[in-house]
């Protein structure tokens, strides 16, 4: 396997995860020290892998009420040490998807490779501003 692809693995697992509302396998590979710069609040951000879990319950939620997390893109780049990931979502309710499908929830993760394996330190999520 190549760089590109086992990180192309940890998000497709990232993925499933959240579809799944399983959030041992959303918090599965990464690190302790994780920094996440979400959409919804807070506004400094989230440190800490304690405190990235306490962001997904309502997410889960959302996600039980029918809302769709669909990657239509994902870009990698990895040197062997580091590399990060970009990826492009269709993200919402199906109504507000079919009343705006060109809409895309937009992320950045950024990867290290600890003990040969490939886990997420940096998230970076937004949607672009509609108002």
């Amino acid at each position: 396997m190549t760089d590109e692809t086992d990180i192309r693995t940890v998000i497709d697992r990232w993925v499933e995860a959240i579809l799944a509302r399983d959030i041992d396998g959303v918090i599965a590979a990464h690190t302790d020290d994780i920094v996440l710069y979400d959409v919804p609040r807070p506004d400094e951000g989230v440190y800490g892998i304690d405190a990235y879990r306490k962001t997904w319950p309502e997410f889960f939620e959302w996600v039980a009420g029918g809302a769709v997390l669909e990657l239509v893109r994902l870009d990698v780049i990895a040197d062997g040490a580091v590399g990060y990931a970009f990826e492009l979502f269709r993200a919402g309710m199906p109504e507000d998807i079919a009343a705006h499908p060109e809409r895309r929830l937009r992320s950045t993760f950024g990867m290290r490779r600890i003990d040969g394996a490939w886990v997420i330190a940096h998230e970076h999520h937004s949607m672009p501003h509609t108002a």
